[in-house]
């Protein structure tokens, strides 16, 4: 079967059968990583997950995660499903209340950027503006 370059969805064949096969699974794989959101980065199953819930598999996952070391997986009706990871690819962190980067090292979870600092110097000080700013700077 062939598949696209980044994300393996699987592509109809000419004369294929049951080409709703080949079109179902690709439509389970977009869904998962449209706008993706996972639960948590995991190593363990977890006992009772939703239709539709992701999670970035941990390293040394065992039972049906064995082998799946950061892959987004999702359940659905047809059971675990893996997508391999691309680089750059983003997805939401429930757990980390943040995004989760792929990096070609692995998962980054939250931001790289450094920390804005407060305001500071100039010949003339307006302290009601730096405290207005380092209250916006505390709330980002």
């Amino acid at each position: 079967m062939t598949v696209t370059d980044r994300f393996a969805l699987p592509l109809l064949a000419a004369a294929q059968a049951q080409k709703e096969v080949t079109h179902n699974e690709a439509l389970a794989r977009v869904d998962a990583l449209l706008h993706a959101v996972v639960v948590a980065v995991g190593g363990a199953l977890p006992a009772s997950p939703t239709l539709g819930q992701s999670w970035i598999v941990g390293t040394g996952a065992g039972g049906a995660w064995a082998g799946q070391d950061g892959a987004l997986a999702t359940w659905t009706a047809g059971g675990w499903r893996f997508i391999a990871p691309v680089t750059g690819m983003a997805v939401w962190s429930l757990a980390d209340q943040g995004l989760a980067r792929r990096t070609p090292t692995g998962w980054s979870i939250g931001s790289r950027r450094a920390a804005i600092v407060d305001p500071s110097g100039g010949s003339i000080r307006d302290e009601e503006a730096r405290t207005a700013i380092a209250a916006i700077l505390a709330t980002l």
